[in-house]
């Protein structure tokens, strides 16, 4: 079968389903992936055809994109659902014409993220099966309220009215301006409600987020997806770095950006006290001479190598590494900037193997030595160790990818 995958965002929105990617043509099926052409370089290292969209999404987290209020800042589900609609309503035109050319040829649409309006709408007009990718719940249920909203404890019948409320937020948000696409590129009459009851596989483990038990079978759990590291070799000095001490901790906020960067870096070097430190800029700009000798500066390195070999991680809070940081056994420090990032620190946090998060806003480096300290701890560390293992025996790829073939049988 051919598949035309679709997703727009981060490196942390992109590597996840690039691992799916790669699973689907190591079952022998064609796909073809389109993503942010900042985010594409796993892809081509895995052999995964990949094209890049319309957009530029570094530039939508700089200093004065989109989302630069919320790096900023933060900010609430009704500011993100603006910042986000406002990157599709620039992009949602070319993105439609692009994969309505490409899935001609497929057999279905698989879609995430933003895109997903958009792939929902080519999959109409095509007439073919579309299939939603993950990395974050969103599909309704009395378990959790959505992850877009602070991590708030509230009864059950509002945690599925949670779900229903910003999924409709974001609809709103981004329906004007994929209804003059869908006149515009297919044709299509206008959409007045959001698509609902379509297949969502989520690459996420059921170690941080059980399958909720009123799901219906067309939303499933697979457990996290991976997109590994091809022929990658650890450079020399880094490999020297590794041997020559106590493994490091590991400091690195991916994509994130725009942020005040001196004062959160300048709160991190204080607060480790001279341990021994992988850091690694990302996105964020961070110049590498205003660092002490203690950092080791590294550039793309693929997490799942590199986790299992540091003694702590500190991140934002992306879907991705955060549950690469669980797999790798080893305990998280989580300091969230915006969107679901809330909801996967209060995971960890109730895993026990993160303390509670800190807004890189309100972050300093009292109250960061203090959340070193607790993920030191021998239980804390035990604790993460007991969950890699569990994580360690999901296989997310395989199941997505039978899923998907499960899900392919049986459409008409």
């Amino acid at each position: 079968m051919h598949f035309t995958v679709v997703t727009y965002g981060t490196e942390g929105d992109t590597r996840p389903l690039i691992g799916l990617c790669r699973g689907l043509r190591n079952a022998e099926h064609d796909v073809h992936l389109f993503a942010d052409r900042s985010t594409l370089g796993a892809a081509q290292m895995l052999g995964v055809p990949a094209q890049a969209l319309s957009g530029d999404m570094k530039a939508a987290v700089g200093a004065d994109g989109a989302l630069s209020k919320l790096m900023r800042e933060g900010g609430d589900v009704t500011q993100m659902a603006k910042a986000v609609a406002r990157i599709a309503d620039e992009n949602t035109v070319a993105w439609m014409e692009a994969i309505v050319e490409q899935a001609k040829s497929s057999d279905a649409i698989l879609f995430s993220g933003i895109t997903s309006y958009a792939g929902l709408s080519v999959a109409e007009y095509l007439r073919i099966p579309a299939i939603g990718l993950g990395l974050w719940p969103m599909s309704p249920t009395r378990a959790f309220a959505s992850p877009l909203l602070p991590p708030w404890r509230i009864p059950a019948w509002l945690n599925r009215i949670s779900h229903h409320a910003v999924n409709t937020l974001l609809w709103q948000s981004f329906r004007k301006r994929i209804n003059e696409a869908r006149r515009e590129v297919c044709g299509q009459a206008s959409r007045g409600r959001m698509w609902r009851d379509y297949p969502i596989l989520y690459g996420i483990s059921r170690h941080l987020v059980p399958q909720p038990a009123d799901w219906p079978e067309i939303w499933e759990i697979c457990g996290a997806w991976s997109a590994g590291s091809g022929t990658w070799e650890p450079p020399a000095a880094l490999t020297e770095f590794l041997s020559s001490g106590e493994p490091p901790i590991y400091v690195g906020f991916g994509s994130m950006a725009g942020f005040d960067r001196e004062k959160l870096l300048a709160t991190v070097v204080d607060a480790v006290a001279g341990r021994r430190v992988l850091f690694y800029s990302g996105w964020s700009g961070v110049d590498p001479a205003l660092l002490p000798e203690n950092f080791f500066v590294i550039g793309d390195t693929p997490h799942h190598w590199l986790f299992p070999r540091t003694s702590l991680v500190i991140h934002h809070g992306g879907a991705g590494t955060s549950h690469t940081a669980c797999r790798a056994g080893v305990p998280s420090i989580v300091i969230p900037f915006a969107g679901d990032q809330f909801f996967w620190a209060g995971r960890l946090a109730e895993a026990g193997v993160a303390p509670n998060y800190i807004h890189h806003t309100k972050i300093n480096a009292e109250s960061l030595s203090v959340m070193i300290a607790f993920a030191e701890t021998p239980e804390v560390v035990r604790r993460a160790n007991a969950l890699g293992q569990a994580m360690a025996q999901e296989d997310g790829v395989a199941h997505a990818v039978e899923h998907i073939e499960k899900l392919m049988a049986q459409s008409p």
